[in-house]
């Protein structure tokens, strides 16, 4: 005999045999209904409000004074999930539950006649069903819908995990205990996750919130949304290992986009001005907290503007949407910390930073000190490492964490970035800004670089690192160094990861949390 599965002493093939039985028992009725000549899939429903609405128009009626003298209120017609089910011998009372919240039904059967009443015997919990009748108030002080009518719309033929269900006696708040809890299933399954978690549901319903305001202010500026390539012939505009596939009918590979950027910019250089992307990146990298092979990224550029103007823009957009997200306030509380998004950013040069948190000036270090900087911080210094890839581990290690309210780190080593101008007074760096928040990158952003000549030594340059081994260098796009040679004006460009954006402003510790479908091993 297998051991015990949780701490009731069932072992596993006892769990096993309770739910084959569970689910021949659903298979059954489901037979059962359709011989009464039952449809156990409706094809559609029209349903007057959901249960938000319901309990608010009721709460007007009684309010104005229009309640029937019996106490019974308007007519509603609902929509939702069967989630409780308490049955009295000749009436019962349910819980339908919808994406609004959840409401109480009476089902009687004098009110719905034999045949109607006798079906409520093959339903089950995790049922979607109908239901058509006038709301009430129990002598509990619960808004009820007195059921005169209602219709099966899709029978489940697996019971949703739904937990326990408290209800403080004092205030008549419901606290509902989730019954699928293990974290990997709930990434696997996210429709259940959904359906028996309305703060999963609620996490989404704000992620929707903050892309929704993301375009408001963008679009309120004058910028354009478009729509670029995900299929590239040449991948760029980023540092990172792209996806790979063939295309059969013109017998050539194509990448996955690991970026936005380089199209984009070729638009600016069409003359449209001012454009943004939503839309999603994919990276052949690890899985971790922060990262997913698929994500979504904004990026968006403007003719004419530098980092300076990007700053204050991405200043200004941030708080747009944390406002929007956060119901006007602009301070939230991520992981412990609270974050506040009134306050200027603070603007910080990434050299000193990083002289400050290591000792070592790494602008002019050589590789070798670089390793053993790195090494002291306590990183990992790989031997195929490149000195870009050094300054940058060395800058993760020592100065990411301690940036946790909003923060600008500016002016990186130009060998960090093959697509931002040099930098105006020292051209061993760039234009370049990152914003930080809570310890990790939100944002990063140049004055794009639109001297062809520049741009293509640069390219040249990241193509002898992949020569060396680095898989993450870029190569060299000879589409886009023609586009420049047409000529690009002064631009500034953005990109922003939303999905980590949408962590930060909903309080969730992993990547996973705000993607409904995130990248799994396989079972």
């Amino acid at each position: 005999m297998r051991a015990s599965v949780d701490g009731t002493g069932e072992t596993t093939e006892q769990a096993d045999e309770r739910r084959d039985h569970v689910l021949a028992s659903r298979h059954e009725k489901l037979a059962e209904l359709i011989r009464r000549g039952v449809p156990p899939y409706a094809y559609r429903y029209a349903a007057s409000h959901d249960t938000a609405a319901a309990r608010a128009l009721f709460e007007a009626a009684e309010g104005d004074g229009t309640l029937a003298a019996d106490g019974a209120g308007p007519e509603v017609d609902l929509a939702g999930r069967l989630v409780a089910w308490r049955s009295h011998g000749k009436s019962a009372f349910g819980d339908l539950s919808d994406r609004a919240g959840r409401i109480q039904l009476y089902f009687r059967k004098d009110a719905l006649g034999e045949d109607a009443f006798g079906l409520l015997d093959l339903l089950d919990l995790s049922d979607w069903i109908g239901a058509r009748g006038r709301l009430f108030r129990t002598r509990a002080g619960e808004i009820t819908v007195r059921v005169e009518r209602f219709e099966l719309l899709a029978k489940s033929l697996r019971p949703l995990p739904l937990g326990k269900e408290e209800v403080d006696v004092a205030t008549g708040e419901r606290r509902v205990h989730s019954g699928f809890a293990d974290v990997e299933q709930r990434y696997r399954q996210r429709y259940v996750d959904l359906a028996v978690n309305p703060d999963i549901r609620e996490t989404f319903v704000r992620r929707a919130a903050i892309v929704r305001a993301l375009r408001e202010f963008l679009d309120a500026r004058g910028f354009l949304e478009v729509e670029t390539p995900v299929l590239q012939p040449v991948y760029g505009g980023a540092t990172a290992r792209p996806f790979q596939t063939h295309h059969n009918a013109l017998d050539i590979p194509l990448y996955l986009r690991i970026a936005d950027e380089l199209y984009l910019k070729r638009l600016i250089v069409g003359g449209l001005g001012r454009v943004y992307e939503i839309g999603k990146d994919f990276r052949n990298e690890g899985i971790d907290r922060t990262h997913n092979p698929e994500f979504t990224m904004l990026e968006f550029y403007q003719a004419f503007a530098d980092y300076e103007e990007m700053m204050e823009l991405v200043e200004a957009l941030l708080r747009h949407v944390a406002a929007a997200a956060l119901d006007g306030s602009l301070e939230t509380e991520y992981q412990g910390e609270r974050i506040d998004f009134a306050r200027p950013f603070a603007r910080v040069p990434y050299m000193e930073a990083l002289r400050s948190a290591t000792g070592v000036n790494a602008i002019d270090a050589s590789e070798a000190e670089l390793r053993r900087a790195l090494e002291r911080a306590g990183g990992v210094a790989e031997a195929d490492a490149t000195r870009p890839k050094l300054i940058d581990e060395l800058f993760k290690e020592t100065v990411e964490a301690s940036l946790v309210q909003p923060t600008f780190v500016l002016d990186y080593p130009i060998e960090l970035s093959p697509l931002a101008k040099p930098r105006r007074d020292d051209p061993r760096l760039v234009e370049r800004f990152e914003l930080f928040v809570a310890g990790r990158e939100l944002a990063n952003a140049f004055s794009e670089l639109n001297d062809p000549f520049d741009q293509r030594r640069r390219m040249d340059e990241q193509a002898g690192l992949r020569e060396r081994g680095d898989a993450e260098a870029q190569g060299v796009d000879e589409d886009y160094l023609r586009a420049l040679e047409y000529g690009m004006p002064p631009t500034g460009g953005v990109g922003i990861g939303v999905d980590r954006l949408c962590m930060l402003l909903t309080d969730q510790a992993s990547i996973r949390d705000v993607l409904l479908f995130p990248t799994m091993r396989p079972e």
